[in-house]
């Protein structure tokens, strides 16, 4: 990961690119690039987005709109002074513990009083 940062970091920062990648506008920008890689699922049945990789027109269209998600993800952390490792990590321990194996095995409904208000 740490490679990753470094090398989205100098490639911003030698087209002179950092006074464009605020929070704001990266968030924005990541933002779009999620609505290209859904706009490649969005007609797909269930069986046909689990196989989209097999498929030799969709597939890498997916792999290059997962690949921008990447970089723009990416470059915000570098911004914000986040390690995206580490904070991906804690918000997995988190989900651990409202979310136990007893008390979530094989269901995809959400556990109440774990919302932000609001949300």
């Amino acid at each position: 990961m740490t490679e990753l940062t470094e090398r989205v970091r100098t490639f911003a920062q030698e087209r002179e690119w950092e006074q464009f990648h605020t929070p704001k506008n990266l968030a924005m920008a990541l933002a779009g690039e999620v609505g290209e890689l859904l706009a490649e699922l969005q007609w797909l049945t269930p069986e046909q987005s689990a196989a989209v990789m097999a498929d030799e027109e969709i597939g890498p269209r997916v792999r290059a709109e997962i690949g921008d998600v990447t970089i723009y993800l990416t470059r915000l952390a570098d911004v914000l002074g986040i390690d995206l490792v580490e904070a991906a990590l804690d918000k997995l321990e988190d989900s651990g513990r409202r979310y136990t194996v007893e008390a979530a095995r094989n269901s995809a409904v959400k556990i109440k009083g774990h919302h932000p208000p609001g949300a």
